[in-house]
């Protein structure tokens, strides 16, 4: 599989492949040629949470904060690629005493442009918030990151999100004497026709089997007249056998669910000046979800380098936009201590 911007020839000498750009992340963004971006990902400054020095989220209006960032949010849609995706991390806050909701409005109104879809709220749980002893309200662990698509057609591939997880055991002990005992109790107990109870024990024998086997992790059983209709169930499916056959057997094959939750701790770098700075680890696992290797990302808010870092790990190429001269130093600095992962952007995979 080959890398290839849509719409742009020489795109390697054209954009400013890896690198970090000192300025008005507005004005810059409007140097990219249309759909020539796999995925942006990007950690605006929130609203009036932190002094950056100057530029966004120091609006005093919550209203005002979200139609400026809109104002951006219309480049990234340019920008991104048709099969591309935008990921958009944004914090709350409370003014007098009120949580003003602001991930949410910013969401909803990117969805009312009718330029994209949102696809995921995906909720970062940080595992060790800021320790705050508030008396009238719990403390804050949790944001989220909202993925926007351009099409249906968006670069998907879901068995790479989380892959490091432990996966479910596979290899604990059976007891053949019980496994499935009770099923066969209930089959008995039921309402089945005779025939009915025949075919059920006859399945339940051979999953039961397939699992003794290790050819299946686990299974369920409902029973027509014991167990409630699976939630959700549709004519064609478990619905319609428990009708047809009174009993229906789910196999479960030990395949990670993979859930809407990404847990890390938050970073913290000795000497760095960036006051939030989030986890590499978490651009991580959006690169794996939403990016083919080689591929170009941006980071229009590029911080304390975090996006760049992952993507240097992972053989994604990077541009990044930063307002703050400071930051832009630092996070070079930060990048040039990483290992590269030798790809080259557009080469064969």
């Amino acid at each position: 599989m080959q890398y290839i911007p849509e719409n742009a020839q020489n795109v390697e000498d054209s954009l400013p492949i890896d690198q970090i750009i000192c300025g008005d992340n507005l004005e810059l963004i409007q140097q990219l040629p249309d759909c020539s971006i796999q995925l942006v990902i990007t950690s605006p400054p929130y609203f009036q949470q932190r002094d950056y020095g100057s530029g966004m989220g120091n609006e005093t209006d919550v209203n005002e904060y979200i139609n400026t960032l809109l104002s951006l949010f219309r480049e990234c849609i340019r920008v991104v690629r048709n099969d591309g995706s935008i990921v958009f991390n944004i914090g709350d806050k409370y003014m007098d005493s009120n949580l003003l909701l602001v991930p949410y409005r910013f969401a909803l109104a990117a969805t009312e442009t009718g330029l994209v879809t949102l696809v995921n709220e995906i909720t970062w749980v940080k595992r060790n918030p800021t320790p705050r002893q508030f008396r009238r309200r719990l403390v804050s662990s949790t944001e989220p990151f909202f993925h926007f698509v351009k099409s249906k057609d968006y670069y998907y591939d879901l068995n790479a999100f989380l892959a490091q997880e432990r996966s479910p055991k596979q290899t604990r002990k059976k007891d053949s004497t019980k496994l499935g005992q009770r099923y066969f109790e209930l089959i008995e107990e039921s309402e089945l026709s005779k025939a009915e109870k025949t075919v059920a024990r006859k399945e339940l024998t051979e999953v039961i089997q397939e699992v003794l086997q290790g050819e299946t992790h686990d299974f369920r059983m409902k029973i027509r007249g014991i167990h409630a209709e699976p939630f959700g169930g549709q004519i064609g499916g478990r619905t319609l056998q428990l009708k047809n056959k009174g009993f229906t057997i789910i196999r479960m094959h030990g395949n990670k669910l993979k859930r809407d939750v990404i847990e890390t701790s938050v970073a913290a770098i000795k000497g760095n000046k960036h006051p939030a700075i989030y986890p590499v680890e978490v651009v991580e696992e959006f690169l794996n979800l939403l990016t083919p290797p080689g591929s170009l990302v941006l980071d229009p808010f590029m911080g304390s380098g975090s996006t760049a870092i992952a993507c240097k790990k992972l053989g994604r190429h990077y541009i990044g936009y930063d307002i703050n001269a400071e930051y832009c130093e630092d996070a070079r600095q930060r990048i040039s201590e990483t290992p590269n992962a030798s790809l080259r952007l557009f080469e064969k995979k």
